[in-house]
């Protein structure tokens, strides 16, 4: 159960890469950001597969998605000059708590 969550918080990690190296690949039109695209998705989906045998898809889901949105957030806001503010903050926040309650609940 163990090596579930740590693909699973790997592959919510790779969510992150894919969403950034999207942007980066200035709609597919840079071929190293739309390789990294691709490898960084497949990774990604692949461990948020195997998750799923061992954890609720609800749960896994919902981590591994909260794990990609706080993670491409906090770049956005770290390199791509997007705003940081306190409600941004308490959202984010907000999403790490739910995350958390829901590996705790599990």
């Amino acid at each position: 159960m163990a090596l579930a969550w740590g693909v699973l918080i790997v592959s919510g990690c790779l969510e992150t890469l894919w969403a950034t190296a999207l942007e980066a690949s200035k709609n597919f039109h840079r071929l190293g950001p739309s390789v990294l695209f691709l490898v960084a998705l497949a990774g990604s989906m692949a461990g948020l597969a195997y998750a799923v045998t061992h954890i609720p898809l609800g749960t896994a889901y919902a981590v591994w998605v909260g794990i990609g949105a706080v993670g491409t957030a906090i770049y956005g806001m770290a390199v791509l000059g997007d705003p940081v503010t306190a409600a941004r903050l308490l959202c984010l926040l907000l999403i790490v708590g739910g995350v958390v309650g829901l590996k705790l609940l599990h």
